[in-house]
């Protein structure tokens, strides 16, 4: 079944996201691919960055972290903490490491000579708070001195944006295109209640942009990936709560009918 939302279905921002994340630079690709050949291939790759603060993310993004509380502690961890110690601790918590995280991104290179034409970031988590948020600026920068069509894709509420647009009304979503050596930045700003756009993706001149159906794609995606079988529509979605966001037109009572929908769904 397709989502209820008629376009970001903020529910796919909690522990989906790494999925919904990597379906939906593969569904780009998919797109895009035969809008380009022969002069241009899509290929898909991955950076690894390294989350200093994973549990900024639990139970939204990084399942497998957890906060153990004092009925969960195991005989042998209650037994360790007051031998090793006479003062027994109200919580024992796992050590959190560094968390590794793949980000996958869409790059568009000459077929020719391999060289990067169009960068599409989909942006993570990781992307949006430090350390993550100044590395990605970083390579934001390396790619427009080397003159790289970006298209920035964020679909994630929570976190900074890696640039502010004073100009630009605050919404839950943003997508962004900065063409090569370009003085202004195509911007698509968007609520809840909006569809994703269809978006240009530049090529090298004299060639003309292809065409990028956003919402075609995370409709796709959401129904290849059955994810309304792994959504609870009853229960809040991720944070932040959406009643707090400024300048938002899907109200509260818009909820409720998305959970009326789920349920005749059954």
């Amino acid at each position: 079944m397709p989502s209820p939302f008629p376009g970001m279905d903020p529910y796919l921002e909690g522990a989906l996201w790494l999925d919904v994340h990597s379906a939906l630079a593969a569904k780009v690709r998919q797109l895009l691919a035969p809008q380009v050949r022969p002069r241009y291939v899509v290929r898909l790759a991955v950076y690894l960055v390294e989350d200093t603060a994973p549990e900024g993310e639990i139970g939204i993004l990084y399942p497998d972290v957890e906060v153990l509380r004092p009925s969960a502690l195991s005989e042998a961890a209650a037994t360790y903490a007051v031998a090793a110690s006479p003062f027994t601790p109200a919580v024992l918590v796992p050590a959190v490491a560094p968390f590794t995280v793949r980000v996958p991104e869409v790059e568009i290179r000459d077929a020719g000579d391999n060289r990067l034409v169009t960068a599409i970031e989909i942006l993570s988590p990781v992307n949006k708070r430090e350390p993550g948020l100044s590395l990605y600026r970083r390579k934001r920068q390396q790619l427009q001195r080397a003159g790289v069509h970006l298209i920035e894709i964020d679909l994630i509420r929570r976190g900074q944006r890696p640039c502010d647009y004073p100009t630009l009304p605050s919404t839950p979503y943003l997508i962004t295109l900065l063409r090569s050596r370009a003085a202004h930045v195509e911007a698509w700003p968007l609520t809840l209640d909006q569809p994703l756009p269809t978006i240009p993706v530049p090529l090298r001149p004299p060639d003309a942009d292809a065409v990028l159906d956003l919402q075609a794609a995370l409709t796709a995606i959401y129904v290849e990936a059955g994810y309304d079988l792994s959504i609870d529509y009853n229960r809040v979605p991720p944070p932040p709560p959406i009643d707090t966001e400024p300048h938002r037109t899907f109200h509260q009572e818009s909820t409720a009918d998305i959970a009326d929908q789920a349920d005749r769904r059954g």
